[in-house]
C-alpha cells in the first residue's frame, strides 16, 4: 500500500484533512504504484516563490511543484518523490475559476502525483492525455471535471 507523508507548514485555514490528501494521492497512483512512497508539503507563498525561482527560474509563486525522485542505479526503493502545494495560490485559483476549494485541492494533489508518475503537459498530446487522466480520476472521486470553466 502506498505511503504518503504529509508536512503542512502553511498558516492557511480551510486546508483538506490528511486523510483526504492521502486518498487523492493514492487515487492518482492507481494500481501501478501500490508500494510507492511520496511526500506532500503544503506551504505558503514565500517558500513556493523561492522554490519556483530556484528550480524553474520563475520569479513568482505557483500552485504545485513536483520533484520526482532521482535514485542512483542499483538503489531499488519505492520512493516516488515530493510534491509541494501552495495553499494561498490554490485558494486564489479556486475563487478565480469558480471551483470549490476542495475540488481544486483534489485536482492539485492528483496533478502533482501524476507528474511524479511521469506525466507532463509540455506538448499538446501530453497535455491532453494528462488532462483526460486527471478528469477520469477526479470524476471517479466524485468531483466535477477539473477543466470545466464554471463549477459553482
Amino acid at each position: 500500500m502506498a505511503t504518503v507523508y504529509i508536512d503542512n507548514v502553511s498558516a492557511a485555514s480551510g486546508l483538506p484533512e490528511d486523510d483526504a490528501l492521502t486518498l487523492w494521492c493514492k487515487a492518482a497512483l492507481g494500481d501501478v504504484n501500490t508500494d510507492a512512497e511520496l511526500s506532500l508539503r503544503i506551504v505558503d507563498d514565500p517558500e513556493m516563490h523561492e522554490l519556483n525561482l530556484r528550480y524553474r527560474g520563475k520569479d513568482r509563486s505557483t500552485n504545485v511543484l513536483s520533484f520526482p525522485a532521482e535514485l542512483p542505479d542499483g538503489i531499488d526503493i519505492p520512493l516516488l518523490g515530493d510534491i509541494v502545494i501552495c495553499a494561498p495560490v490554490v485558494a486564489s485559483e479556486a475563487t478565480e475559476q469558480h471551483k470549490s476549494l476542495t475540488a481544486h485541492w483534489a485536482h492539485m494533489v492528483v496533478h502533482g502525483t501524476l507528474h511524479l508518475r511521469g506525466y507532463d503537459h509540455i506538448d499538446e498530446d501530453e497535455a491532453l492525455a494528462m488532462e483526460a487522466l486527471e478528469t477520469h480520476i477526479l470524476t471517479g472521486l466524485g468531483f466535477p471535471a477539473p477543466y470545466d470553466t464554471q463549477q459553482d
